[in-house]
């Protein structure tokens, strides 16, 4: 009998010991668990947000467009109140809308007079329905007319940035581009910025006085900017690309995202490499900055 307590005793005190190395680690895997919980989570900025959703329109062309770089090195806050001249498929709008209005700033299109054409008339329709219609997403978008007939951008005076992508080449074949870049100095405050972006002619090559290839010397758009009462405040090579040569058959449209080439039976269409253009990517661009001096 002392024999079967004593042997009953052992056997009580081996289980209670093979339960507490359990019990210890519960308590750490408890605390193990509550210590990942309590871990931060990266915050994400707005920015960043804006840029990550799926409302984005050709989301791929970020490699070549660099959005991001280019937002932040144009100053843009999603407090501000922001121009974009002719927005077109809306493509930096797909960005623009979303960040400004995480921060109750304001998007401003600047759109082609539909009254100008049917092509206008139905690019604006398209404009409209794709994010004037969805301000759960893109925010109060305002539309306006840019155009060499219009009075200034619609705004006067209110705007913080305004931005321009791949858009000098056509005012400068519309002979316009004197007037396009005085509306945009009447449209800021003063200390506001104007951001462009446009294909960049090599600074050897022979500049066509309206743009017809789509490419343009830096010297001049700084220049003419100037003439308009704005001050240079910098480049930048965000959106460079060393491998365009700016010397295509149909100019920069030779180039994606357009990747223009003859027609069958077309002169140079049996010989025409369009996998080289496709290799060469989108154009090398010009990134500048501009502000309005704070005296106006």
């Amino acid at each position: 009998m002392k024999l079967s307590k004593i042997m009953l005793a052992s056997v009580a005190g081996l289980a209670v010991m093979a339960c507490e190395p359990a019990e210890e680690s519960t308590v750490k895997t408890e605390e193990a668990a509550t210590s990942v919980e309590a871990a931060p989570v990266a915050e994400v900025s707005p920015l960043d947000a804006a840029l990550a959703g799926d409302w984005r329109v050709a989301k791929e062309r970020d490699a070549w467009r660099n959005p991001k770089e280019t937002l932040e090195f144009f100053g843009v806050k999603s407090s501000d109140t922001v121009v974009e001249i002719w927005p077109g498929g809306g493509w930096y709008t797909s960005v623009l809308g979303p960040y400004l209005k995480s921060g109750n700033g304001k998007l401003i299109a600047a759109s082609f007079d539909p009254a100008g054409s049917d092509y206008a008339k139905r690019g604006v329709e398209k404009y409209t329905s794709a994010f004037l219609e969805k301000p759960e997403i893109y925010g109060d978008i305002e539309l306006t007319v840019a155009s060499k007939d219009s009075d200034g951008l619609g705004v006067e005076g209110t705007a913080d940035v305004v931005l321009t992508f791949r858009n000098v080449h056509n005012w400068m074949k519309g002979q316009y581009v004197e007037k396009m870049l005085s509306d945009s100095f009447r449209a800021l405050k003063p200390g506001g910025v104007l951001g462009v972006v446009e294909h960049r002619l090599p600074s050897g090559a022979e500049q066509d006085p309206e743009g017809k290839s789509g490419y343009v010397h830096e010297s001049l758009v700084i220049q003419m900017a100037q003439e308009a009462g704005f001050v240079f405040d910098g480049s930048s090579e965000i959106n460079a690309n060393s491998a365009d040569t700016a010397d295509h058959p149909y100019g920069v449209w030779t180039l994606p995202p357009v990747s223009r080439s003859p027609k069958e039976g077309e002169d140079g269409a049996a010989d025409f490499d369009a996998a080289k253009y496709v290799a060469i990517g989108e154009s090398d661009r010009m990134t500048l900055k501009f502000v309005k001096p704070a005296s106006e």
